[in-house]
């Protein structure tokens, strides 16, 4: 209809409705873009979470049925895991204690994606029972701890530089199933980008190069 209207109008009426219908049309795929543009993230998990079945989340088992006795369903523990499988290229861990089997099983599944993952812990609590920064440091991923004499207590985690995740929750069973914690969860520069500092600057400072076994 348009091209043969155009046709029989005087070009400079032509040439003006034109004009008017590409801007109509650039600006509606403009808001087409903008509603296909998701809101940045903003959430809170509170602890302890419920037990639920994780294997889903975790590709487990395999092409069998799941056979988990837990029941399914959303929890605390879930959305947490779901945000860090959300990685597509890199993943910066900065933790106190770690031996949640479900986080580490999530860690090593993005690792065995090739997402880059690096991880700064605590000296002392990394060689507890249940640990699983052995675990994470034979599947290659890269571990560095600190020589203080204080703890490296930090809890939060950056996901492709671009969402944190922080609050209280150690990543331990313990501290998941029992006890009261919290995580903020917040895709905001404001935000991630001085903890990515503050992580880039303890990992240079807890290069194994600079480490002193034998102090005089």
């Amino acid at each position: 209809m348009w091209p043969g209207r155009l046709a029989t109008l005087p070009w400079r009426w032509a040439g003006g409705m034109a004009l008017a219908l590409g801007l109509v049309l650039l600006a509606a795929r403009g808001w087409r873009r903008r509603r296909r543009r998701r809101a940045p993230r903003r959430e809170v998990l509170f602890f302890p979470s419920p037990l639920t079945c994780t294997a889903a989340l975790l590709g487990e088992p395999g092409p069998a049925p799941c056979l988990c006795p837990l029941p399914p369903g959303d929890s605390p523990l879930g959305r947490l895991l779901r945000r860090l499988l959300s990685a597509r290229r890199s993943l910066e861990l900065c933790l106190f204690a770690f031996s949640s089997p479900q986080l580490g099983r999530a860690v090593q599944l993005l690792h065995r994606r090739g997402v880059r993952v690096r991880l700064l812990t605590d000296a002392d609590y990394m060689a507890l029972p249940g640990s699983q920064i052995g675990r994470l440091r034979q599947a290659g991923i890269q571990v560095r701890h600190d020589q203080e004499s204080g703890y490296m207590h930090h809890k939060f985690a950056i996901v492709d530089k671009k969402m944190l995740i922080t609050g209280s929750l150690n990543w331990t069973t313990q501290a998941i199933q029992n006890n009261r914690e919290n995580v903020l969860i917040v895709e905001d520069a404001e935000y991630v980008e001085p903890f990515l500092a503050e992580f880039e600057r303890i990992w240079e400072e807890y290069n194994p190069a600079n480490y002193i076994f034998f102090p005089k």
